[in-house]
């Protein structure tokens, strides 16, 4: 592959943070020339993932300003390098977590490029492989990146339901093909926002018997409404009792540090409960619960085929988000209401109002 780069460079409008307690500001970026093997694209749409949050105040302690979240991503293609030979100029396409890695370790060669034994290099906030310099996020006008990690969007599936697949759907859509979900599995999906909607409907349409488990009683009928065939409120411990050794698999999609060892013996033998949620340090577990042949394990975003995988799935089966359009300007309210739990259930950034 060729590092030859062409010297028009994109000035970018952008919104992202300039320290931990800034918000999300209007700022200026410069887009890098096209790569021989780049793809430039015009962003129209980018969802709202609480990471952005977490990432723009400096929750996980790395953060490096000014950064400019979003890897939520879709748009139209509008200049590919000299190399490209999987995209063209005006193709719908999509860019998530994950927009390079090394290509060569065992990781990579499984298509599993997210788990990149060198470090896969993220939408936001990573170290580009080639200069050096930040990336930056899908906050903006538009973005320049390497044709691999660029996905395609199905004509079946609209640009602004198809971008909060790229974080929220994927990291739900992965633990299921991993543990082979399909007719006949027993899931439960335990919480009901951005991720776990996903999973009720992803599940639901594989063919899964899917349960919800919320100690909100009001969160019921949504539960029903998104496929779900029953709801088990946790607060309910004699309910909760009854369910033990039932599921093949919970998906835990609580996004805080909580005590899962009441969801892990909902589990039936060889049974796994699978953590999507950055909940921080577990509280301590008996041996017991591992004992008994239960399973305890986590799951990020999926490789780039995966990925593609989801979208087509999405496509065929009518699966997409709830969301809700915002405007760019409005995204720190965004994320005041995203903490309340006040969305149902996935924010999106109308990208054209980034220009007026």
């Amino acid at each position: 592959m060729s590092d030859h780069t062409t010297t028009n460079e994109y000035p970018t409008k952008a919104y992202g943070a300039t320290a931990t307690d800034s918000g999300v500001v209007p700022m200026d970026i410069v887009r890098r020339g096209l790569r021989d093997n780049d793809v430039l694209i015009e962003i129209s749409h980018c969802g709202i993932c609480h990471s952005d949050l977490h990432a723009t105040r400096n929750d996980w302690g790395n953060a490096r300003y000014p950064l400019v979240p979003g890897h939520e991503i879709a748009g139209t293609v509008a200049a590919v390098g000299e190399a490209v030979t999987q995209h063209k100029v005006g193709d719908r396409v999509a860019v998530g977590t994950t927009v390079d890695s090394c290509m060569s370790c065992k990781s990579c060669d499984a298509d599993l490029e997210q788990f990149c034994l060198e470090g896969s290099t993220g939408a936001y906030g990573g170290k580009d492989r080639h200069d050096g310099s930040m990336t930056q996020g899908g906050y903006s006008q538009r973005i320049v990146c390497r044709e691999e990690f660029v996905l395609k969007v199905p004509e079946a599936l609209s640009m602004e339901h198809a971008a909060p697949l790229l974080c929220a759907g994927i990291t739900t859509y992965s633990p299921l093909r991993t543990w082979k979900v399909g007719p006949g599995s027993k899931v439960a999906v335990i919480g009901l926002g951005g991720l776990g909607h996903m999973g009720v409907k992803f599940a639901a349409a594989m063919g899964a018997e899917v349960t919800v488990i919320s100690r909100s009683e009001d969160k019921r009928g949504d539960a029903q409404l998104l496929g779900a065939h029953e709801f088990l409120n946790s607060s309910d411990k004699g309910a909760m009792k009854a369910r033990n050794g039932y599921f093949d698999l919970v998906l835990n999609t609580i996004p805080v540090r909580h005590d899962v060892a009441p969801f892990f013996r909902l589990l039936r033998l060889d049974g796994v409960q699978v953590l999507v949620g950055v909940i921080d340090m577990l509280p301590e577990m008996h041996s017991i619960d591992f004992i008994r042949r239960r399973i305890l394990t986590g799951s990020g975003v999926g490789g780039i085929a995966e990925t593609q995988e989801m979208l087509d799935f999405c496509a065929e089966k009518g699966v997409v988000p709830e969301i809700e359009m915002v405007n760019m300007q409005d995204v720190n309210h965004a994320f005041e209401r995203m903490e309340a739990s006040d969305v149902k259930y996935r924010f999106v950034i109308d990208m054209a109002s980034l220009a007026g």
